[in-house]
Parts: structure tokens; C-alpha cells; sequence
């Protein structure tokens, strides 16, 4: 029988159903680094913005399965330099790998190269849009400390507008039941609408702007991203809007709760939190590769028999 995963592609969260996300963190669960499994497989990563986490996870997660990385890490270096089109580019790099990790600026680019690739896409993260890999790996960070993805109550921090990572896990949380969801967030980089109007009657949500933690499971803190306001003064009236500190984590959150951040870091926790049982962070960042092997298992060789 024909793989559901066999040559898929990962664009948007939207894409996988529940069924489809529990079997990725099931095999990340059960996954290790085995030399043979992708010996022979090459796997390009196209990072036309900046990565660390990312870009050094999916690197990471290839060579430990067997395979080879070919690529780049920003578009200075690559032929859009010199003026080339994105649709070109995939064009070319389809016939020298074996699937393709894209990371772009411009909202629905990993969706073109996917258009234009007949090997599988991974959608790295497209501008404001989806980072469909960091939701699985948040899920996965979730489910290994909190012990379940069902009925949890979930607050998200700081930039909810411009942030895909928050974009990508709310939709990804309406496969769960029982969701609650606290949008804290400035006026002006409240959750877009039409984010909104797909939560709505799936989960249950309320925007405020105070930073109150009480009740909540997970915290999940994002930095406000000043690359991506049109408007610099609009960012500077709202650049350090929330920082979480000891006390508050210590005076609000059970001691089961976690804090997550899919970093980097800027000011939005102070490293006093770094010691306090809550903070899964780094942790969080480490489960990028068990998360990402099993990705690229599953869509380079198939579901295991």
C-alpha cells in the first residue's frame, strides 16, 4: 500500500490532520540516528533568511540519518543576486536533491517551490506566514512535559501578528479538544482576523493585553520582530511591551507548567527564568531534531512496516 508520506510535502500546518501530526511525534519518540537510513539521499536547504535553530536542526537531523546537505544560508549568496526568480532556483536545485528545506521572506513561497518541485518541500518558514516543523517540534515539546495535547490552556506572548510560530500552533491546536487559548498581545500586533475567524468555534480564545499567567499550562512567549514592521516607529512604541521575569513566573504558574519560546531570545524573558523548572526553551530547541529525522524519515522513505 502506497505511504501517505512517501514524496509529501510539509507547506502549511493546515495540510496534516491530527492522525497525521500524532504519527510524527510518534516516530520522533521512537527515532534514532541510524547512518544507513538516508545513505545516498541528498536533502537541499535553501535559507534565503537568517537561521540558526532551524537551518542547523534540519542539517543535523539529515546527517544523523546517513544523508548529505547541499545549500545555502542566505539569498545574498545564492543566483537571486543576480536576479533570478525563485520559480528558476527550485528548478534547478529539484534535480540535484532529493527533497528541498526552503526558508523565504515572502508569504506563500514554500507553496511556488512546491508547485515547481517534484521532490518533496518543507516549508522552513515563509515570511508571517506558517513554520509548520516548529509547530511539531512545539507540539512534541508539549506532549513530552505536559503529558498530553488535549484540554490544556495555552497562552501566547508578545508579537501575534507578525509571528508564524503562533500562526502555525493555534491552527495546529484546533485538532485538539478542550483548547484555551490566552492571546496577550500590544493593540497593534493583536492575532489577524482571519487567524481569528479559523479558531473561532474550535477553540476557545480571548485577547487581552495584561501579562497574566495565572491558570495557564503553557506559556508561549514570542519576540517582538522588528524585521518585520513596515514601520520602525511603530516598532519602537512597542519593543520590550512584555518581559517575563522570576517573580511573576514564580507567583502565577504551577510548578508543572512550562514556558516556551521558539527563540531567539531578545529581551522578552530575563535569564533569571532560565533556572526555574517551568523553562523548556533549550529543551524545546533540542526536540528540533528528533522532530525533523522523523520528517524527513517519513517523507524520504515511507511509514515503517
Amino acid at each position: 500500500m502506497q505511504s501517505r508520506w512517501l514524496g509529501r510535502d510539509i507547506i502549511s500546518i493546515r495540510d496534516l490532520s491530527r492522525d497525521d501530526i500524532e504519527s510524527v511525534l510518534l516516530e520522533a519518540k521512537e527515532i534514532r540516528p541510524n547512518p544507513d537510513a538516508l545513505r545516498g539521499k541528498v536533502v537541499a536547504s535553501l535559507f534565503f533568511e537568517p537561521s540558526t535553530r532551524t537551518q542547523l536542526s534540519f542539517g543535523s537531523a539529515v546527517e544523523r540519518l546517513g544523508g548529505q546537505v547541499i545549500g545555502f544560508s542566505s539569498g545574498d549568496v545564492s543566483s537571486k543576486a543576480k536576479g533570478e526568480t525563485l520559480s528558476d532556483t527550485i528548478g534547478v536545485v529539484k534535480g540535484y536533491a532529493d527533497a528541498i528545506v526552503i526558508r523565504h521572506p515572502k508569504e506563500g513561497s514554500a507553496r511556488l517551490a512546491a508547485d515547481v518541485a517534484d521532490v518533496p518541500v518543507i516549508n522552513a518558514g515563509d515570511g508571517a506566514n506558517q513554520h509548520p516543523t516548529q509547530t511539531l517540534l512545539d507540539l512534541y515539546s508539549i506532549e513530552k512535559y505536559i503529558g498530553r495535547l488535549d484540554g490544556l490552556s495555552i497562552g501566547m506572548v508578545g508579537d501575534l501578528r507578525y509571528g508564524r510560530t503562533v500562526h502555525s500552533l493555534a491552527t495546529a491546536l484546533t485538532r485538539f479538544k478542550k483548547i484555551k487559548l490566552r492571546l496577550i498581545s500590544p493593540p497593534i500586533l493583536k492575532f489577524p482576523a482571519s487567524h481569528l475567524d479559523e479558531l473561532r468555534g474550535l477553540v476557545e480564545f480571548h485577547e487581552q493585553e495584561e501579562l497574566d499567567l495565572r491558570g495557564l499550562d503553557v506559556v508561549y512567549v514570542t519576540r517582538i520582530q522588528k524585521e518585520r514592521f513596515p514601520d520602525i516607529e511603530e516598532y519602537e512604541k512597542v519593543k520590550g511591551a512584555y518581559v517575563l521575569r522570576a517573580k511573576s513566573v514564580e507567583e502565577q504558574l504551577s510548578a508543572k507548567s512550562i514556558i516556551l519560546h521558539p527563540l531567539p531570545r531578545v529581551d522578552e524573558i530575563h535569564t533569571e527564568v532560565d533556572s526555574l523548572p517551568q523553562a523548556k526553551y533549550f529543551e524545546q530547541a533540542e526536540g528540533g531534531i528528533p522532530v525533523r529525522m522523523a520528517i524527513l524519515k517519513l517523507l524520504l522513505l515511507g511509514e515503517s512496516k
